[in-house]
């Protein structure tokens, strides 16, 4: 192996040299038995992230505008919790945010039907904390959507 290849298949990460080695990984959902493309497809990284700034943005908005009367560290505690409630109540309700709405996802159980109340307050919870939205697996889904049996798909 010439030592060019060797650092162009460390460069491209270890799923591009399993590739290369003839492995097949499938397309995201796959193992879910959800579409490749179109309505009910997994929900792209690109998509969830602005429907989580679009969310976050109205919530600031709300903390700034109603509860604090200013922009103080106050505004950014508000802010999560009114994620909190928002997140519970229209995902509980509706299976999506405005954000969500506006970016054309919806939040849906993973054997397809709606999510429990209790489901959802997980997931809300798991989102509001960071750390386990930024944890995804092979399909895209983030250990919030995995630990709550959900799984974010295009309407």
């Amino acid at each position: 192996m010439d030592n060019r290849q060797a650092l162009g298949s460390w460069l491209s990460g270890p799923r591009a040299a399993a590739e290369d080695a003839g492995v097949d990984f499938g397309y995201r959902g796959e193992q879910l038995g959800l579409p490749e493309e179109g309505p009910g497809s997994i929900a792209r990284p690109g998509r969830r992230l602005g429907a989580l700034a679009v969310d976050w943005a109205l919530c600031m908005l709300i903390a700034y505008g109603l509860i604090t009367d200013g922009y103080d560290q106050a505004t950014g505690n508000w802010a999560l919790g009114i994620l909190l409630v928002l997140s519970v109540l229209t995902v509980g309700t509706v299976g999506s945010t405005p954000g969500k709405r506006l970016f054309g996802l919806r939040v849906v159980s993973v054997n397809g039907g709606r999510l429990g109340l209790a489901r959802v307050a997980v997931r809300s919870v798991l989102v509001c904390l960071a750390l386990p939205a930024l944890i995804w697996d092979r399909d895209g889904s983030g250990l919030h959507d995995r630990l709550s049996g959900a799984v974010q798909v295009r309407i």
